[in-house]
């Protein structure tokens, strides 16, 4: 009876669904190795930085057949910033691995609260705070960072009127604070087109911890001068996070973009199991006709692939 009425729903599904936007749609998917078991995974900029920072990490998930998303951070302010991420994620249907760097940890944290699709968290030399902390006095748990007095203060006029503060890094102190081994050609372009962030973020009270109920995994670089590493260590340990140290500077995933893709990696296979089909988007998505090509051709098919689970071992933290 249930192989009956499985096969009365997959075909009348197909006869709903245009064959040539469903034929379209597989081919599209599968040329580029993508499967229905695989997530999506959403990569978060932090402060002083945009999405291109995670330029050397996008194409190696893309070569291993991941959909890959990095949205904007607005930097405004850490309440709107992970209500932003929060509407962006839920724009996502299927499982989501959910990356963050530096100040974006705290917005993830906050984003992804009561979100059942956010099956891991990633943090990359990231703050995660827990309910009711604040970033600044987070940020100064442990020495180690020399962030504040690296930085200029511009205000700003707020769309209300009143006046902000809006947080750089000095140039001459971008590449030894937030670069390190980088090139230095590469940290004057970095530190020209950077982002600022409102000071206002800092001084924020984080709301409930994601990390409390969805499996994490950090990375902590060793030669980190933006956030202490005993601070990296101290949350990646009270947050049970599978975690992994390198050597490196704040900007981990551009100094060493293999190292952060492989615990990536590690979350997205490990998380794999419980997985939906990642390619199918909500309303707010594209092309509601392809969408639906999609969604019958995994039915019609009766695919649904499992990538090889390969977990890393937490190290001691």
């Amino acid at each position: 009876m249930c192989a009956l009425a499985a096969m009365f729903t997959a075909t009348a599904l197909a006869n709903a669904i245009p064959a040539a936007d469903a034929a379209a749609a597989a081919h599209h998917f599968a040329s580029r190795g993508v499967t229905a078991a695989k997530p999506t995974i959403v990569l978060v900029h932090g402060a002083f930085a945009d999405a291109s920072s995670w330029g050397e990490v996008v194409p190696n998930l893309q070569n291993d057949g991941y959909r890959v998303m990095a949205p904007a951070n607005p930097l405004r302010g850490l309440h709107g910033d992970a209500a932003y991420i929060a509407s962006f994620l839920r724009s996502i249907k299927g499982p989501i691995i959910l990356v963050a760097h530096s100040y974006a940890g705290a917005v993830i944290s906050g984003a992804a609260v009561g979100n059942p699709h956010v099956k891991a968290l990633v943090y990359i030399n990231a703050l995660m705070p827990d309910k009711g902390e604040v970033l600044s006095v987070l940020s100064a748990k442990f020495p180690g960072s020399e962030l504040g007095t690296a930085t200029n203060s511009v205000p700003f006029t707020r769309p209300d009127g009143s006046t902000g503060t809006d947080l750089y890094i000095k140039p001459e102190r971008f590449r030894p604070v937030f670069a390190a081994s980088l090139p230095e050609a590469v940290t004057e372009v970095l530190a020209a087109t950077q982002r600022p962030i409102d000071a206002q973020a800092f001084a924020d009270t984080a709301g409930p911890a994601a990390w409390k109920t969805i499996p994490s995994w950090a990375l902590v670089s060793t030669q980190d001068k933006t956030i202490s590493p005993e601070l990296e260590r101290f949350e990646a340990k009270r947050a049970r996070s599978h975690t992994v140290e390198i050597n490196a500077p704040h900007l981990a995933m551009l100094a060493d973009p293999k190292a952060v893709t492989d615990l990536i990696l590690d979350a997205a296979r490990s998380r794999a199991a419980g997985g939906e089909p990642d390619e199918i988007l909500a309303a707010t998505g594209p092309n509601p006709s392809v969408v639906a090509g999609i969604a019958g051709t995994a039915v019609v098919a009766g695919a649904s692939l499992v990538s090889a689970a390969r977990r890393r071992r937490p190290t001691a933290s």
